[in-house]
């Protein structure tokens, strides 16, 4: 599924935190890189992507993943909860991408995050319903993903 992005703000984009989050993954990464030699000639340099998403309740069900299972097409993704206000559901399932192992789990806290190597596994978030029949809920991610050698060329490209 392909999906168009605005850029983002300068403001989140040039923010001390915010690099010193995608350098520290980034670093992170590149050793698991190194360790299990799945790229021989990784120069140390990552193509990064960072996608902020809202999936609200508006209507009565958000969706996180629309495609389904899937992966990304990168070496590393990270998800990190951002927010999760008023909404019941969401959970991951990371499966094996070669096998029926896997696990489902919630992010529930702010700024916990979910590491996946996108080579070994698939993965998928269900839907999200309101906790509260009279209130919208959400649930706020910021979704970073680590691709070595270059970023990934659209489509048809």
């Amino acid at each position: 599924m392909l999906r168009w992005f605005e850029p983002l703000g300068a403001a989140l984009a040039t923010a001390p935190a915010f690099l010193a989050l995608i350098g520290s993954l980034g670093e992170l990464v590149a050793r698991a890189v190194h360790r299990t030699e799945a790229e021989p000639a990784f120069d140390g340099r990552w193509f990064i992507e960072a996608h902020p998403f809202r999936i609200d309740t508006t209507g009565g069900v958000g969706r996180p993943t629309p495609e389904g299972a899937h992966r990304d097409g990168v070496n590393f993704v990270a998800v990190l909860l951002v927010d999760r206000h008023a909404v019941r559901g969401g959970e991951s399932r990371v499966f094996a991408a070669d096998g029926p192992e896997g696990v489902r789990f919630t992010l529930e806290e702010p700024w916990s995050v979910l590491l996946l190597d996108d080579d070994r596994v698939i993965h998928e978030t269900t839907p999200i319903q309101p906790a509260l029949a009279e209130e919208t809920g959400w649930r706020d991610t910021l979704v970073l993903t680590y691709r070595a050698g270059a970023f990934q060329d659209p489509p048809g490209t």
